[in-house]
């Protein structure tokens, strides 16, 4: 944990930045005034890279930029992106922000002189991901016992997180008389990181949070294995036990029953929308006394726990003191978490990794001007843009109200950006770039068949658009494939048929797909392939642009996160901080708030 001189209001932004108030400006201004950031962020689909004409890649880039990259394999490109070290174009440009990049040796590519200034401006406003140096692995390695269920990422993440968690409440009880009673884990999931800290090694009191009852369930299977809770004993005759099971199962209402579940298996949708007001606060149903875990089953909706806290058994006559701990909140509920520490007096300090940047709803209204963007009308970007959400991003007011160089109001990530933001190209192998690369150009290339088949219109490319051209009705519903086998990627041939026959599975898409498609050869998806070939360098090229630019918007994300906090009254310290190793587990900053 950083030291209390140095963290407060403390965000590991770039070196060069005077403080970072300076490093806020800059990110903003850059983010709100780059045409070709706001593209690579959010303003083009890979689907429509086949579709449009001019082809996205010509749209997108400059001429030379274009040149240059025809000379470069991928493996190059990504390493003048993300590892090569930068040499200012000028010297006479030298500036806070050029510097800031200078190194001992330049990189002799013929690099466009625009190209390299873009890769020195986002590497400029990414926040610092190295592992901060003050937390050691003498004292995180796990119990085996404890550890049951982890693999070595979760490993890694629990046991830094537990040792960050249990220092901090070291710290804070140190400078109260009255101790932190306990820890409410936000979506505990299996409970991981409850357990660790509940273990012999920390000994805390958690109350774990969790919507569902198969993941509290499973938690506490673990939990007797890791030896905080004992195994329910049942004495029954084994035999009768045995005869009224098997009787049971070939029962006519038991055999009704099930046929009646398939059926409703068989019947069910794609996508399950859940009631949030569906599951109240309930105290799991098997008694947790005795244990320092505590199961509660709730859906959290905002950062009031008054309810769900009324749910808690809590023996001790002394008030709560909770401190609000998550590992990887998905979404809005790490907002939630945060706006916990003002609105209940008993929370007195959070500590929360985020993740899933693309369940964040919006918070601001659509801006009055489109922006810069190459995509077709897309009626899910419309719906998720215009939610209004409170709850949403930005938090800030510092980001609801940034007055930007063009007269808009308020910075803005539609869902496509930060669904990118959780990428990490750092941690790319070749082989694994290769393998995607080729998942996504057969995509494109798919949809470019549809599309020139006419299963779907040129305007509704993107799968998310339900509606193509503003006010038109959709030609078909929109073609949402998700992912096949792995074996359905050895060649393009076998990517279309295997993509073909999951689409005849669907009802919304059976009839379309046979009329349209039925004739489609395996000679003429080769014809596909061959003329579209070389174009899987440039999509390659542009996904590596997108999720390099998009570090930026995790950066912004997780800024504005620790900015909400440093504008509330009542938050005395507010720090941001890297507790992982970026390459085990890139989503690796927490956000911590002390309340005054």
């Amino acid at each position: 944990m950083t030291s209390n001189a140095t963290r407060q209001n403390h965000v590991p932004f770039p070196e060069c930045f005077s403080d970072v108030d300076e490093y806020v400006e800059s990110t903003l201004d850059f983010i709100s005034s780059s045409n070709l950031f706001q593209k690579l962020c959010g303003g083009v689909h890979i689907l429509e890279f086949l579709t449009q004409d001019p082809d996205l890649y010509t749209a997108l880039l400059p001429s030379d930029w274009r040149q240059f990259f025809e000379s470069q394999d991928i493996a190059t490109i990504l390493d003048l992106l993300l590892r090569d070290e930068l040499l200012s174009i000028e010297s006479s440009r030298r500036s806070a922000a050029s510097c800031c990049l200078e190194s001992q040796r330049s990189v002799d590519l013929g690099v466009p002189a625009s190209l390299l200034d873009y890769i020195k401006q986002i590497r400029l406003h990414i926040l610092d991901r190295q592992k901060s140096t003050s937390l050691t692995s003498n004292n995180l390695a796990l119990p085996r016992h404890v550890a049951v269920g982890m693999n070595s990422k979760k490993t890694h993440e629990v046991s830094n997180l537990s040792v960050y968690v249990d220092n901090l409440v070291s710290e804070l009880s140190s400078q109260n008389p009255d101790q932190i009673s306990h820890l409410v884990d936000f979506g505990s999931g299996q409970n991981y990181l409850g357990r660790a800290l509940a273990s012999p090694a920390y000994n805390r009191k958690v109350i774990a949070i969790e919507s569902k009852l198969l993941n509290i369930d499973g938690a506490r299977s673990m939990d007797v294995t890791a030896k905080l809770a004992k195994k329910e004993i049942i004495l029954r005759d084994k035999k009768q036990y045995r005869s009224e099971q098997e009787t049971k199962k070939y029962s006519p209402g038991t055999l009704a029953q099930n046929s009646h579940a398939l059926q409703s298996l068989d019947a069910m949708p794609d996508s399950i929308s859940c009631d949030i007001h569906a599951i109240q606060p309930t105290e799991s149903a098997r008694n947790d006394k005795g244990s320092n875990v505590q199961y509660i089953q709730s859906i959290i909706q905002d950062g009031d726990l008054s309810s769900i806290l009324s749910y808690s058994d809590t023996s001790s006559p002394s008030p709560l003191r909770l401190i609000v701990v998550s590992l990887h909140s998905c979404g809005n509920l790490l907002h939630h978490g945060l706006r916990s520490l003002v609105v209940n007096p008993s929370v007195h300090a959070v500590a929360l990794v985020g993740c899933c940047y693309n369940l964040l709803t919006e918070r601001l209204p659509p801006p009055s001007s489109q922006g810069a963007t190459l995509r077709s009308p897309n009626l899910r970007l419309e719906q998720t843009s215009s939610a209004c959400d409170p709850h949403g991003f930005p938090m800030s007011e510092r980001l609801a109200t940034y007055k930007q160089r063009n007269g808009s109001t308020g910075i803005r990530f539609n869902v496509t950006a930060r669904m990118m933001a959780v990428q990490a190209p750092g941690n790319w192998t070749e082989k694994e770039f290769t393998s995607f690369f080729t998942r996504h150009f057969y995509r494109a290339l798919f949809q470019k068949i549809l599309v020139d088949k006419g299963v779907v219109d040129a305007e509704v490319a993107d799968p998310e658009d339900v509606m193509g051209k503003r006010g038109g009705s959709p030609k078909v519903n929109p073609i949402i494939l998700g992912s096949l086998r792995k074996a359905c990627y050895a060649s393009f041939i076998s990517y279309v048929r295997a993509a073909i026959e999951k689409l005849e599975t669907n009802p919304n898409h059976a009839a379309s797909i046979d009329r349209y498609l039925a004739g489609l050869t395996d000679e003429e998806i080769l014809r596909y392939e061959t003329e579209y070939g070389h174009k899987k360098k440039q999509l390659s090229i542009v996904w590596s642009l997108m999720a390099f630019s998009a570090q930026v918007v995790e950066s912004v994300i997780v800024m504005d996160r620790w900015q909400w906090l440093r504008e509330q009254k009542d938050v005395k310290e507010c720090w941001v901080e890297n507790i992982f190793d970026y390459r085990i587990s890139p989503r690796n900053l927490v956000v911590v708030g002390i309340k005054r």
